[in-house]
């Protein structure tokens, strides 16, 4: 069954990345640049490339902003947590956990910022969580080609992995004493996000090293799931520089 990437950076991210892609749409009256350098990249991958109306596209994706340009491709592939784990050369793992985040577009904001970080991986639940769909895809404009994201049963099984393996747990809460910029991040580190609605679960919060906040003097005490994510992760990052 195919799935489609669409978007201008998504479909030449996907293109730069080498993954398999069986047909590149594009509509006519695209900008000649456009045009140009999408064909190069697809010739240079030896994927066809077929002309089509708008609205054709328009039609087959009626509530994607598609931009003229659309690749089919075959289902995006999981990773496996232990190849990921396993992958990590010398220097210190640096991964997301979402607890049950069912927004395709937070999902793929989160993979944007996790790939700009420079993260090792990201984990999802197989349950109750949005997985590696279109929409999320395409919110990660072509991340997603260069993070591997992994899908597991159980995510506190997981946590249990992690820290067996050295890996300290720290989740975002609302209800955590300690602050982000208190909180030591530059070592082997998973940063664990919850959904929308209610944040980390009892069970994953239990099984977390730790717990931080984020300081919030303002109307509002709380944040979006990507937002929290990009802060922990650029936290990390800059702890990290300094070493």
């Amino acid at each position: 069954m195919e799935e489609t990437i669409a978007g201008r950076n998504p479909v030449c991210e996907a293109l730069k990345s080498g993954r398999s892609i069986n047909k590149i749409l594009l509509a006519r009256g695209l900008k000649p640049a456009t045009v140009a350098e999408v064909t190069r990249l697809a010739r240079d991958k030896q994927v066809p490339v077929q002309q089509v109306e708008k609205n054709f596209l328009d039609r087959l994706l009626p509530d994607t902003a598609h931009q003229g340009i659309v690749a089919r491709v075959s289902p995006h592939e999981y990773a496996d947590l232990e190849d990921i784990l396993d992958n990590i050369k010398d220097t210190d793992p640096l991964l997301i956990l979402l607890d049950e985040v069912t927004d395709p577009h937070n999902l793929g904001a989160v993979i944007r910022s996790a790939c700009a970080a420079g993260a090792h991986g990201l984990v999802i639940p197989r349950r109750r969580a949005a997985a590696l769909t279109p929409a999320a895809v395409k919110a990660s404009a072509g991340a997603v080609e260069f993070l591997p994201v992994a899908r597991v049963n159980n995510l506190v099984q997981t946590i249990n992995l992690l820290k067996e393996r050295g890996i300290w747990v720290v989740g975002a809460d609302a209800s955590a004493s300690q602050v982000i910029w208190e909180t030591p991040l530059d070592g082997p580190l998973a940063i664990v996000i919850g959904g929308e609605d209610k944040g980390l679960g009892r069970l994953v919060k239990e099984k977390c090293d730790m717990l931080v906040k984020f300081p919030m003097p303002g109307k509002v005490n709380s944040l979006n799931a990507s937002v929290a994510a990009a802060l922990v992760l650029f936290e990390a990052v800059r702890q990290r520089s300094g070493k």
